[in-house]
């Protein structure tokens, strides 16, 4: 039985809780650390009593290094899970590298007063966790995460090669409100207001925000308007798939949701500059993150389900195949499980499968890797074990 530390006690850090207690086998003893440890205080009295997982908390600041060494010389975890903010990656695998212990994440680094996603200063690591013989899994949530284990399994089982890419993020929930974002709503509004792209080519070919829309119709879901995002995965997949000539990102958004986007754009509530108010200096996007329902609260409320999937279209003993492989997921069966919605659910379920890959030497070797890079087989069996099982199609509709 090993130790895992989980830095985080928003909506998808209880998810990780909730399905590491579910294999007290793998985590034998765990502790939950945030900023603000009442959080973590509630989950443990919540499960403490359910199951054999011993659970401890803490208070710390994950973006001080020294508070994070001394949390992590004290528990002496074999693995920190990292649910909490993207601007922290860097910190906690600092810390990680000081005390030998593995790292896993959801999202790769962001710095905090720009909004860019990319895997550079996290790749930048690679040496040091050879080196120190750690073994680092970067972006081990759903998109990205297990998109990149689809794609790794594609490759191995139904493809020689793989030469387009089309990953579809559906949410087809209802959460009742006029607008509320389904995970921290500061990663998820920089996420959708920044400009799209995609690889083509080996290239990267930029789009403004939302400017291509496309249209499809999800099992289980139903017909729904997409629109290109760019995602942290489309850099790696571009890079570990051979063959790729095109790789794109879709999320599907309601009108609603976009119509109160465009305006907070426009009165300025989505802007990460820094302005001065009443003396003192704020960040526009987050306070508006301030004033939005909590996404953790939204499980009692969101119904309907959630589509994830990719769309390949590569080579097989010569021949052109298709292949749509794709998870279904509904927000109350969550609910009923974990006490979260779907979209923290289908992130924080891989998270725990990918740190018992590492935990159990399934996915241990030394250094910085993303989760395409390692045998999908066995975290695919786990997705299917642990409530996110898959679905194939071998005559899927394309996305023109």
């Amino acid at each position: 039985m090993k130790k895992a530390l989980i830095i985080g006690a928003g909506g998808v850090a209880s998810v990780v809780v909730h399905k590491c207690c579910q294999h007290p086998d793998v985590f034998g003893e765990i502790m939950i650390a945030s900023r603000t440890k009442s959080k973590c205080d509630a989950l443990k009295e919540k499960l403490e009593n359910t199951t054999k997982t011993k659970i401890q908390t803490a208070q710390v600041d994950a973006d001080k290094v020294p508070e994070l060494v001394a949390l992590m010389k004290q528990f002496q975890p074999d693995i920190c899970i990292n649910v909490a903010l993207p601007y922290q990656d860097l910190t906690i695998m600092d810390a990680c590298l000081e005390c030998g212990v593995d790292y896993l994440d959801t999202a790769n680094y962001e710095p905090l007063d720009t909004a860019k996603f990319e895997y550079k200063w996290q790749w930048a690591y690679r040496e040091r966790f050879e080196k120190a013989g750690l073994t680092a899994v970067l972006g081990c949530g759903f998109d990205p995460g297990v998109t990149g284990v689809f794609s790794a399994y594609a490759l191995k089982h139904q493809f020689d090669e793989i030469n387009y890419i089309d990953i579809l993020d559906c949410n087809g929930g209802d959460h009742g409100y006029p607008f509320a974002t389904n995970f921290n709503p500061e990663i998820n509004i920089r996420e959708v207001s920044a400009k799209g792209s995609y690889i083509e080519d080996g290239k990267w070919v930029e789009t403004e925000p939302m400017e291509i829309k496309r249209e499809y119709n999800f099992d289980q879901v139903g017909m729904k308007d997409m629109y290109l995002l760019h995602h942290e995965e489309l850099e790696s997949l571009a890079i570990h798939i051979p063959g790729i000539k095109r790789i794109r990102f879709f999320m599907t958004f309601g009108q609603s949701y976009l119509t109160h986007l465009k305006c907070l754009e426009d009165v300025g509530m989505t802007s990460i500059e820094p302005i001065m108010y009443e003396g003192r200096e704020i960040v526009p996007l987050q306070f508006l993150k301030a004033v939005l329902p909590d996404p953790a609260s939204l499980g009692p409320r969101t119904v309907g389900k959630t589509n994830i999937g990719n769309i390949f279209i590569g080579k097989k003993d010569g021949k052109e195949k298709h292949y749509y492989l794709y998870n279904v997921c509904d927000h109350q069966e969550c609910y009923k499980e974990v006490g979260s919605q779907a979209v923290s659910y289908t992130t924080g379920v891989p998270a725990m499968i990918g740190a018992m890959m590492v935990l159990k030497g399934l996915w241990k070797k030394p250094g910085v890797f993303n989760v395409e890079e390692f045998d999908p087989d066995p975290f695919m069996e786990q997705l299917n074990l642990c409530g996110l099982p898959w679905k194939e199609d071998f005559n899927p509709v394309l996305v023109p």
